[in-house]
C-alpha cells in the first residue's frame, strides 16, 4: 500500500479534527499524572505511614517508567499499529488509577504509580499519528497542539488537585485519574482511527531490556543520589553500571539486524542535536516546577518565600499551560514560515530569559507570576516543545516516527530527572533555619535559577547547531523553510 492510500484509509471515516481533539486530551491526562501527586509530596509519610525516604518513591517510580516505556512504546506502535499501543497504555493508566484509589498502604500507591507513569508514550505515539493522518501543511499546528499538552496538563490539573487535597479525602486523586483514563479510552477507541503505517519485523526484546536496565541504573542514581549520597557506593554502581550497560545495548543495536532503534538515524546530526536540546530544555522546565511553587508557599518569615496557600500557588503557575494552549495555533504557523531550528533556539533562549527574570525579581507573586508567563509562551517551552517532534520527524524515514520521538520524549526525561535530583540536592543543602526547620535560602534558589539558565542557554546553542537542511530519508513531512 503506498504512502498516499494509507493515509486515506486512515481519514475516510473520522474528521482530522476530532482526532487531532481526542488525541490532545490523552496528552492532557498524560501530563497530569506527573503533577497529580505534588500537592500531597509533603504529606506522604504522614498518609501513608511510611519514611520520607521510601515516600519518595510515589514520585521516583513514575519518572523511571515513564522513562523506559516510551521509547519502547514508540516502537511498538510503529510494529503493531499505534492506536492499538496507545489503547494499551491508557489502559495501564486506568489499572495503576485503581489499584492506588483503593490502596491504603505505600506499596499499592507505588505500584499504581508506577502503572501511570506507562501513559507518558501516548504523547509521541500521538504525534506519530497526526503524521500518519494530517497533511503537512496542517501538521506542525497539531503537534503544537499536542505538544503543549504537556505543559497544559499539569498546569490545570495542579489547582484541581490542590483544592481536593484541601478539602476531601486524598483518594479522590485517584478515582479523578481513574475517570480520566476511561474517557480517553473510550474516546480513541471511536474517533481515532486504526494504524495502517506499520513496521515489518520482530520486536526487539533483547534491546527493550537492555535499554529499560540501563536507563533505571542511570536514573536511579540522578534521581535518589542526593538521597543515598553521590559518592556512596550504591550510586555509583548504580550510575556507572546503567551507563556501562547502555553502552553495550548500543554496540548490540549497531549489530543487530532488526533493532529496537536504528542508532545510525539517531546520530544524524538534525536528530542528536535536537535530542541532546531536550535534556536541557527538560532541565529548565521542570527546574521552574520545582523552585517557583517552593518560593511561593514557604513562610514569608524565611526570607525567600512569599508564604502563600497551595492553591494560590496552582494558579499563579495554572496560566502558563494556558498560554501554550492558546498560542499553539501560532506556534505551528511560525515552525511552517520560520522553521524549527528558529523555534527551539528562539524558545530555548526565552527560558533562558525568564531565570535571568528571576534572578533578578523573584520578592513579589506579580514577578514569578510574570517569569512563569515568559516560560509557557511559546516563546519559551509551547514553541520549544513543538519544534523538536517537527525537527524530528524531517529527519526520520515515516516508519521510525514513534520510536524517534519517544526516544526525543526520553532526552525530555532525563532533563527532567536531572533537575529533580540536582535542585532538590541545592534546596536541601543551602538552608536557613526557620522556627527550628531548616528551609531552603535565598542562594539557594538564586543558585537553582543560574543552573536552569545555563541549561536553557545551552539548548539554544545545541538548537543552533541543528543543520539548516535535515537529511531526510522517505519521510513524508515536507523540510521546513532555511531558518
Amino acid at each position: 500500500m503506498s504512502g498516499r492510500d494509507s493515509r486515506r484509509s486512515l481519514t475516510h471515516s473520522t474528521p482530522r479534527w476530532l482526532t487531532v481533539g481526542v488525541l490532545a486530551f490523552t496528552g492532557l491526562c498524560s501530563a497530569y499524572m506527573f503533577t497529580l501527586v505534588v500537592p500531597i509530596q509533603a504529606e506522604l509519610p504522614h498518609l501513608l505511614h511510611a519514611d520520607r525516604a521510601d515516600t519518595a518513591w510515589v514520585v521516583t517510580i513514575t519518572l523511571l517508567v515513564a522513562a523506559c516505556a516510551t521509547p519502547i512504546s514508540g516502537r511498538l506502535g510503529d510494529m503493531y499499529g499505534k492506536r492499538r499501543i496507545v489503547l494499551v497504555l491508557i489502559g495501564l493508566l486506568i489499572l495503576g488509577s485503581l489499584v492506588a484509589a483503593l490502596a491504603s498502604g505505600i506499596g499499592g500507591v507505588i505500584l499504581g504509580r508506577a502503572l501511570q507513569g506507562a501513559t507518558t508514550g501516548v504523547i509521541p505515539l500521538g504525534i506519530a499519528i497526526m503524521r500518519d493522518v494530517l497533511p503537512p501543511a496542517r501538521l506542525s499546528t497539531a503537534v503544537a497542539l499536542m505538544s503543549a499538552t504537556m505543559g497544559v496538563g499539569g498546569a490545570i490539573g495542579l489547582p484541581a488537585s490542590a483544592l481536593i487535597v484541601e478539602h476531601l479525602d486524598w483518594h479522590l486523586l485517584f478515582w479523578l485519574a481513574l475517570a480520566l483514563g476511561v474517557a480517553a479510552f473510550v474516546l480513541v477507541a471511536l474517533f481515532v482511527p486504526p494504524s495502517t503505517l506499520r513496521t515489518r519485523g520482530r520486536f526487539d526484546f533483547v534491546g527493550a531490556v537492555g535499554l529499560a536496565a540501563g536507563l533505571v541504573g542511570v536514573l536511579l542514581a540522578v534521581s535518589r543520589g542526593a538521597d543515598w549520597g553521590w559518592f556512596s557506593p550504591v550510586t555509583l554502581g548504580s550510575g556507572l553500571g546503567g551507563v556501562a550497560i547502555l553502552l553495550l545495548w548500543g554496540w548490540y543495536q549497531l549489530r543487530t539486524a532488526e533493532p529496537l532503534l536504528d542508532l545510525r538515524v539517531a546520530a544524524r546530526p538534525a536528530v542528536l542535536f535536537t535530542n541532546l536540546a531536550a535534556i536541557g530544555m527538560g532541565f529548565a522546565l521542570f527546574g521552574t516546577n520545582v523552585t517557583i511553587p517552593q518560593l511561593l508557599e514557604l513562610p514569608a518569615g524565611s526570607g525567600a518565600g512569599l508564604g502563600q496557600t497551595m492553591f494560590i500557588t496552582s494558579l499563579v503557575v495554572m496560566p502558563s499551560g494556558l498560554v501554550m494552549l492558546i498560542i499553539s495555533p501560532l506556534s505551528g504557523w511560525l515552525e511552517r514560515t520560520l522553521g524549527g531550528r528558529f523555534m527551539l533556539a528562539f524558545g530555548t533562549g526565552s527560558v533562558a530569559v525568564a531565570y535571568v527574570f528571576m534572578l533578578l525579581w523573584k520578592t513579589e507573586v506579580w514577578q514569578l507570576f510574570v517569569a512563569n508567563i515568559i516560560v509557557g509562551v511559546g516563546v519559551g517551552v509551547g514553541f520549544s516543545f513543538a519544534a523538536m517532534p517537527m525537527l524530528i520527524m524531517r529527519s526520520v524515514p515515516s516508519h521510525e516516527t514513534g520510536a524517534s520521538n519517544g526516544i526525543n520524549a526520553l532526552f525530555r526525561s532525563l532533563g527532567t530527572s536531572a533537575a529533580s535530583a540536582v535542585m532538590a540536592a541545592v534546596l536541601a543543602s543551602l538552608t536557613v533555619e526557620f522556627d527550628g526547620v531548616a528551609v531552603p535560602s535565598t542562594q539557594a534558589f538564586e543558585l537553582c535559577f543560574w543552573l536552569g539558565a545555563f541549561a536553557a542557554a545551552a539548548a539554544c546553542v545545541l538548537a543552533l547547531l541543528i543543520p539548516r537542511h535535515p537529511h531526510v530519508e522517505h519521510a513524508s513531512v515536507p523540510e521546513g523553510p532555511r531558518s
